[in-house]
């Protein structure tokens, strides 16, 4: 998964209706760029340089996994769109939208298309005040001091309001908190553990992880399946009770739900392939009385992608133990999985083919993919 990086936009208007020009700012960096965290207030003030009318300004923190160049270019097509209009005589001009790029985390980048942190930032009200209101702790990586800290010294004199005005958010319109627990399964390399911690950020959830890294046995299982199977197995018995049993029980009041990338009921499945018959049956005996009372999730979400896919998918994570998967084995998890959701029905079950799309590196296949989730 590309790194995922907390980046802080301006934005302003003093073109029409403002907030509206804004709000359609929002919308298409929600759409192009990632997911919008927080809001600032927005905040009116005098036009800076030129004669013109008030602007109203506001600052977004979002996460993206795009590089500062494509933030960049993604807003500059959007400030096209919502009618900008760019003059070559060096004035500054009034304008339907301007949106910048304040800071990309902590980054220093100095090129010719791009200065970050914002020149002269430290200088505008109408950038620090609702900067502080976000992040005002935050540490500008050039002046190494915080935004609360530059707003005290700033030498702008202008006058400046916070309006009641609010922006919304347009990941308001997926809501997953009627679930109290959701389960994300899928195949080896189908996105799992990527699905459940982008979505875990998105929407204030608990996420729980499964520690498969962590399994001893796991690379030597790889070497040798017919010997290490019932270990393995057993292993995982252990740890995924431990562990699913601590999170769950662990209740935190600040969390909207739960979300796992994993369900362990997928240790019969996995088990099924893995083991003889008559180890199979003396391990699903000892899952039931292990698990009896373990809770299930409410809502239980298969991503589907195909072997070539997951193939891929499995040699770009890079893990040495897994690079002679066979296809013919993730065949048979595949076909484990659905036999599984055919015998066992959930409260809820999901099945999405993800085989023709990338959530982690397209952003218009994970929001096509939250509302498959949702619908």
């Amino acid at each position: 998964m590309n790194e995922q990086r907390h980046i802080f936009i301006g934005l302003g208007s003093n073109v029409g209706d403002r907030l509206s020009h804004l709000q359609s700012a929002v919308d298409a960096i929600h759409y192009e760029v990632g997911s919008i965290l927080k809001f600032s207030h927005c905040y009116e003030s005098p036009a800076m340089g030129f004669e013109g009318d008030t602007f109203l300004n506001a600052c977004l923190e979002v996460r993206t996994c795009l590089t500062a160049e494509l933030v960049l270019s993604k807003l500059l097509q959007i400030e096209e769109r919502l009618g900008r209009k760019r003059h070559d005589d060096g004035q500054y001009h009034a304008r339907t939208i301007d949106l910048d790029i304040l800071f990309f985390g902590d980054q220093i980048i100095e090129n010719e298309l791009l200065s970050v942190p914002h020149p002269r930032l430290e200088q505008r009200l109408f950038v620090l005040h609702p900067m502080v209101e976000l992040a005002p702790d935050f540490v500008h990586p050039k002046l190494k001091s915080t935004t609360s800290k530059l707003l005290e010294r700033c030498p702008d004199e202008g006058p400046i309001s916070k309006v009641e005005f609010t922006l919304k958010n347009p990941l308001q319109a997926f809501d997953f908190s009627t679930y109290n627990f959701i389960a994300i399964e899928g195949n080896i390399g189908a996105g799992k553990t990527s699905l459940t911690h982008m979505m875990a950020q998105d929407f204030n959830a608990k996420s729980i992880f499964e520690r498969f890294a962590d399994n001893p046995f796991l690379p030597k299982f790889y070497e040798d399946a017919e010997r290490y199977a019932f270990t393995l197995e057993m292993s995982f018995l252990a740890d995924r009770y431990q562990q699913i049993s601590d999170d769950l029980a662990q209740l935190d009041l600040f969390k909207d739900f739960i979300i796992a990338d994993y369900d362990v009921f997928k240790s019969l499945i996995f088990s099924k392939i893995t083991l003889v018959e008559d180890e199979f049956l003396l391990y699903r005996k000892l899952f039931y009385q292990v698990y009896k009372d373990i809770k299930r999730p409410d809502l239980y979400v298969y991503l589907h992608q195909n072997t070539n896919k997951l193939q891929q998918n499995i040699k770009k994570r890079g893990r040495e133990y897994e690079k002679n998967l066979a296809s013919d084995y993730l065949d048979k998890i595949h076909l484990g999985y659905l036999d599984f959701m055919k015998n066992n029905p959930q409260s809820k079950v999901k099945i999405i083919d993800i085989s023709e799309r990338d959530f982690i590196e397209n952003r218009h296949d994970y929001l096509w993919l939250l509302e498959q989730i949702q619908g």
